[in-house]
């Protein structure tokens, strides 16, 4: 749907899931980059570093016209899940998982990331569920700074890995995808603060202070986030399911009442937008909090890949310039070296 504007027939749906089955490996060279980044390599930082060198092993996607972009589209979202998985296990120091045929892209994943060889990972189809509809929520929305950064590099002619990859950089700041997981650390912090939430509140509203409610606010939404909803209600349903009692879910809860209550927030419009409830999500699927900003970039990549595609077909040749206000200091005088201080 994201990257060719409709909805697949029945044909183009079992097409592009083969696609996605079939180039779900990642060059068995690639595996020796893993060793070369620390153990404690954040895994945003690998991901960059691996989508870019994709385009070493696939160069043709810059011919002009490529015939098979669907074949390129399912190539790199599957082979992003793959990296993510395998990042995860070079952290664990467990041997890597191979993607399967038989299983669907989130049971693929899931089975990557926590398949070991004294233990297979147990499919469920609640969790299956969950985790789709957590990427789908995540899959697009409109020109955030990480698809800025999409576009910025496809109208210049960048390649789409490197385009993807300049997205995936954008992503990981803390006041874009790298949220999710500050909103898991704020939480923590306020757990290990004997759950003191009105002393964090408190900070919030405080001007002199830098302390920020994470997960509050939207620079689009101005009421309550819709997704943000829906992942509410799946923590409503999921962790019950799994037996997971999560504190920090607890206190998340308790931050939003509490929040939605004071006029300091309902007068700003700061109310709880998809990150909040998200990383509670995903920690209840064994995800780690600093994997967190991974899956947003797993669930943004068919959005990043139809900006990317849109901005290729249809420019003009005319590289993006955003414009810029100069506010700095005037003219100034030229100081010889020996009289500056």
């Amino acid at each position: 749907l994201l990257i060719h504007g409709k909805l697949p027939t029945k044909n183009e749906l079992l097409q592009f899931s083969r696609y996605l089955n079939e180039h779900s490996l990642i060059h068995e060279d690639m595996q020796h980059f893993f060793t070369g980044f620390p153990p404690n390599s954040h895994p945003m930082a690998i991901l960059a570093a691996m989508v870019t060198s994709l385009f070493s092993f696939y160069p043709h996607i810059m011919e002009e016209g490529d015939p098979d972009f669907d074949i390129t589209a399912a190539r790199l979202i599957s082979k992003v899940r793959t990296i993510a998985a395998y990042s995860y296990k070079k952290s664990r120091g467990q041997p890597i998982v191979y993607p399967r045929q038989d299983l669907t892209y989130c049971a693929n994943f899931l089975n990557m990331m926590f398949s070991t060889p004294v233990k297979a990972y147990v499919q469920d189809p609640v969790v299956i569920t969950a985790l789709n509809k957590l990427l789908i929520m995540h899959a697009d929305h409109e020109q955030n700074a990480s698809t800025s950064a999409v576009r910025l590099v496809a109208s210049a002619r960048g390649n789409l890995y490197a385009a993807i990859s300049a997205g995936v950089s954008a992503l990981w700041g803390d006041l874009h995808g790298g949220a999710n997981q500050a909103v898991i650390e704020m939480l923590q912090r306020i757990r290990d603060d004997n759950g003191d939430i009105q002393k964090y509140i408190k900070l919030a509203k405080d001007k002199n202070s830098s302390f920020r409610l994470m997960g509050f606010g939207h620079a689009v939404y101005k009421n309550y986030d819709p997704r943000a909803k829906i992942a509410k209600q799946l923590c409503d349903s999921l962790l019950p399911h799994l037996n997971v009692k999560d504190p920090l879910l607890d206190i998340a809860l308790q931050v939003e009442e509490i929040a939605l209550k004071d006029d300091y927030f309902i007068s700003r419009k700061l109310y709880p937008n998809i990150d909040f409830y998200t990383g509670i999500l995903y920690r209840a699927l064994g995800i780690p909090t600093n994997m967190l900003t991974v899956m947003f970039a797993i669930g943004r990549l068919p959005g990043w890949i139809a900006h990317w595609k849109e901005t290729a077909e249809t420019q003009s040749g005319k590289i993006y310039r955003p414009r810029q206000v100069y506010i700095g200091p005037g003219e100034q005088k030229f100081v010889k070296m020996e009289d500056r201080v």
